[in-house]
């Protein structure tokens, strides 16, 4: 359930606060127009012209009654029945002793001048009053706003920065895990470092199954002509979700061969609603669709990308890892690999484990070759076979469980070139992956 946000923290709710400040504006600034336009009314009427009488002087009394000696300056009209004295001939000004010392008032100043200074003081008081107002709003906003702003900042640098982490977690991982530039090589079958020791534990490891299948499927062995044919056996336990994706039409095979005639298990896999991609580079056309389900593609699978530095791997790009071409083809997952590659599935297999792509594969068939090391394998045969070992328990950890072993015996019997514990050149295993779903 969404979690709702503080009233502090709306957008609507800043805005009214935002509002408020602005009416407060401009209620002030009319009243400040009525104030000065009232001022500039009373001060014309203080400076009006001589001429005209003030009004309220025509009912006034007599002005020698209210101030004896007190006579009015030049100019100004005096209310009826009063006169000036006709030996004024100079204007005469008359200053009153108040009762406070040092203090004095001019006899002909208007009256209602302290009031007027009364009433703009006070204006000037709530002027000052509102403006303080006015400020403590804006300074309440830009608080909460940057307080607001903050917290989103902090959440945003906090959120970033467990991000950071998990990547940087990630890519210990890939550097210490998944990416890696070689290899944990096992320890030495015997402190001799003999082949004979280091044949008769990889032989006993191939010819093991580590894992037993209830619905086995050797898909092979009998072709319908009569002739033999490889197997190439996959499991179809429910555990391992292989028959439900078949039963589906959602399973995806990539097939890996060189110019391999033997097409018998895609074309069942086809047969049954599986997604099936044959890759050769011997084939004619860049990609053939032969059926609804099963296409042929005029790529190489490699351990190397093609270096771009030649000309001739810059136009010849049927060489791919097996990973590029999961990106190139969009595909997240493959339920079954199966491989054939005389001798490069060494190198092929290795690549798949330094790169991660083993997360992404279900089933591993794959035809190993034992007459010769493969290609750019070095060292003397006992440094071989240690490493060829050392693959297939990089498999098991990674959860790869050996179900499938099988010895074809129409191959030569030899072993590195030799001929050692009756063994043969040709094997085909199959593996599954325990965590796939």
């Amino acid at each position: 359930m969404a979690k709702e946000k503080p009233l502090w923290r709306c957008c609507a709710f800043r805005l009214c606060l935002l509002s408020a400040a602005l009416l407060f504006c401009l209620q002030l600034t009319l009243e400040l127009r009525r104030s000065w336009s009232s001022r500039d009314r009373s001060e014309a009427q203080a400076r009006r012209p001589s001429g005209s009488s003030p009004p309220g002087w025509a009912n006034a009394p007599a002005l020698p009654q209210l101030l004896p000696g007190v006579h009015p300056p030049p100019g100004v009209h005096l209310p009826p029945g009063h006169s000036r004295p006709p030996a004024a001939s100079r204007r005469q000004v008359t200053y009153l002793r108040s009762s406070r010392r040092g203090e004095a008032e001019l006899g002909c100043c208007p009256p209602g001048g302290s009031s007027h200074r009364k009433a703009h003081n006070e204006l000037i008081t709530v002027y000052w009053r509102k403006v303080q107002v006015i400020r403590f709003l804006g300074e309440l906003c830009t608080w909460m706003w940057g307080f607001s702003s903050g917290i989103d900042l902090k959440k945003k640098e906090k959120r970033g920065r467990a991000i950071g982490d998990k990547e940087k977690e990630t890519i210990c991982e890939k550097q210490h895990g998944e990416f890696r530039w070689h290899i944990d090589l096992q320890p030495w079958a015997s402190p001799s470092q003999s082949l004979d020791e280091e044949a008769m534990r990889f032989l006993k490891y191939i010819g093991t199954t580590q894992i037993s299948c209830n619905h086995l499927i050797p898909s092979g062995l009998k072709s319908d002509s009569g002739s033999t044919k490889k197997p190439w056996p996959i499991c179809l336990d429910e555990k391992f979700s292989l028959a439900h994706q078949i039963h589906n039409k959602r399973c995806r095979l990539y097939s890996l061969g060189l110019g391999n005639e033997d097409t018998h298990f895609e074309l069942r896999m086809a047969s049954d609603g599986c997604e099936v991609h044959r890759f050769d580079p011997s084939i004619k056309s860049a990609h053939v669709q032969e059926s609804q389900h099963l296409w042929f593609h005029r790529l190489s699978i490699d351990w190397r990308d093609p270096h771009p530095a030649i000309a001739v791997h810059k136009l010849q790009s049927t060489t791919k890892k097996l990973g590029t071409i999961l990106n190139e083809f969009g595909h997240n997952k493959i339920d079954v690999l199966k491989a054939d590659l005389e001798s490069a599935e060494w190198k092929i297999l290795e690549n798949l484990i330094l790169e991660g792509v083993l997360d992404q594969i279900g089933q591993l068939v794959f035809e190993i070759h034992l007459h010769w090391p493969g290609f750019e394998i070095g060292g003397n045969d006992s440094s071989v076979v240690r490493f060829w070992y050392s693959l297939l328990k990089e498999l098991e950890r990674k959860d790869f469980r050996l179900f499938y072993t099988y010895k074809d015996l129409s191959k030569p019997q030899l072993f590195l070139k030799k001929e050692l514990f009756n063994a043969s050149s040709c094997y085909i295993l199959s593996w599954v992956n325990m965590r796939w779903k």
